[in-house]
């Protein structure tokens, strides 16, 4: 037998899912700020994003279904309290960070150096956390 049939995960994809009160707000959000680009859309509730080799399912409010009894998707309701962040790496946080920023991302705080590491924080329009982070090595 070989490894690739005891691994459940063989040839898989991982996709995050992030509940959004506004489709539309939110698509044009990922897609203007951040440059993700659609993969899928279904009926006007929920898209498919592909974003730096990732995928980010994009899906309105919901109730249990047959499959997730007793599982509700909600969209976040107090932006200061975190449940699930990204960070971005990137090459030059203060570019990244102006870029962002001319196109509609708006920052808690402008990069911060941090000795080794450059990085700042801003939302999707509902709330959910980003980071760029710039990583340099101590030689």
């Amino acid at each position: 037998m070989s490894d690739n049939q005891n691994n459940p995960f063989w040839e898989s994809e991982l996709t995050t899912i992030l509940v959004v009160s506004d489709i539309s707000n939110s698509k044009s959000f990922y897609m203007k700020v951040l440059g993700a680009k659609i993969f899928r859309e279904y009926e006007g509730d929920s898209l498919v994003l592909e974003f730096l080799g990732n995928w980010i399912l994009l899906v309105t409010p919901g109730g249990p279904t047959e499959d997730k009894p007793n599982t509700n998707f909600v969209a976040p309701k107090e932006i200061n309290s975190v449940s699930h962040s990204y960070t971005i790496r990137v090459k030059d946080c203060r570019k990244s960070y102006e870029l962002l920023k001319k196109k509609g991302a708006e920052f808690i705080t402008p990069p911060l150096d941090q000795g080794a590491e450059t990085r700042c924080f801003f939302r999707d329009p509902d709330g959910h956390l980003f980071e760029i982070s710039e990583h340099r090595s101590s030689e």
